[in-house]
């Protein structure tokens, strides 16, 4: 089965994220420090880890792989889920693949360094609609690639 993990932390495409997943009978984890407010729906289901440094992105490595996508602005939890097998898209539609991962975290890494000097202020963009669009076609975009590849019946998949 197909799983959609979804880093809760500061994620604003959740509700969005289980339309989809609905449409397309797929399971959602929601991984948060704490509880939150979830709908009441068969296929959708919170787990709390602990407030630990890093606990939820440890969460989602340790359960996520092959089939199964991860939705997180985490740079570094998307380097570790590719080298599970998952896929992973941001949470404005940008899909994290082999190819840009390594730029991805050359720029976050540069970023801190330069906000450690004091030469760049605030963190990443406001969330537009434009990036809501964006992610909700990325995320049916991805469905629809996994869900070919991993056909039931195939090799390694349950029936």
């Amino acid at each position: 089965m197909h799983l959609i993990y979804i880093d809760a932390d500061a994620c604003p495409v959740k509700d969005e994220t289980y339309k989809v997943a609905k449409r397309h009978g797929l399971e959602v984890i929601v991984v948060a420090n704490s509880p939150m407010r979830m709908p009441f729906e068969d296929k959708i289901r919170l787990q709390v880890v602990s407030d630990g440094f890093d606990a939820a992105d440890d969460w989602i490595v340790e359960q996520a792989g092959t089939g199964d996508i991860v939705i997180t602005a985490d740079i570094l939890l998307a380097d570790r889920c590719l080298k599970k097998g998952a896929f992973v898209l941001g949470n404005t539609g940008r899909p994290f693949t082999e190819e840009n991962i390594g730029d991805a975290v050359a720029s976050r890494e540069l970023s801190a360094e330069m906000r450690e000097m004091g030469l760049m202020r605030g963190g990443p963009a406001p969330f537009q609609k434009k990036d809501r669009s964006e992610f909700l076609m990325q995320l049916d975009r991805a469905i629809h690639a996994i869900l070919r590849k991993h056909k039931p019946g195939q090799a390694g998949q349950a029936p």
